[in-house]
């Protein structure tokens, strides 16, 4: 491993986490986004995460969530087809939040080994110039 090599994968736990946090953050947002029976539901995002071969992750794509979504009866909503239903998404707010707070702690848990890469580098430069 090179002398960067904490940096740089830190950086890239944080990278995924980001897109974690906004796709779960864009889910919550439309988690009521109602549609049409004879539209596909919104479809929720899923980042999915890979491992990199030497160290560190990426964001290998957005796997979409079921665009049937689920019918709901709500006869007086205004996009209601003739049998009262709308097609709503199939987002389990719950599991939504409880990823929120997963990926929020990892993303802080990756900031702080930033932190304190740079903090050792830091150290190690002081330490040269001492010498």
């Amino acid at each position: 491993m090179g002398a960067f090599d904490m940096l740089n994968i830190a950086g890239s736990g944080l990278a995924v986490h980001q897109t974690w946090l906004d796709t779960l953050s864009f889910n919550i947002s439309n988690v009521n986004t109602a549609r049409s029976t004879s539209e596909s539901a919104f479809q929720a995002q899923y980042a999915v995460a890979q491992s990199v071969e030497g160290g560190g992750v990426r964001v290998s794509g957005i796997a979409l969530g079921d665009p049937n979504g689920r019918l709901v009866y709500q006869p007086d909503h205004p996009l209601a087809d003739a049998n009262g239903y709308i097609r709503m998404p199939d987002i389990d707010l719950g599991s939504q939040m409880s990823q929120l707070i997963m990926a929020q702690r990892g993303f802080q848990a990756q900031a702080s080994v930033v932190r304190n890469a740079q903090d050792v580098y830091s150290s190690a430069i002081s330490i040269g110039k001492n010498a």
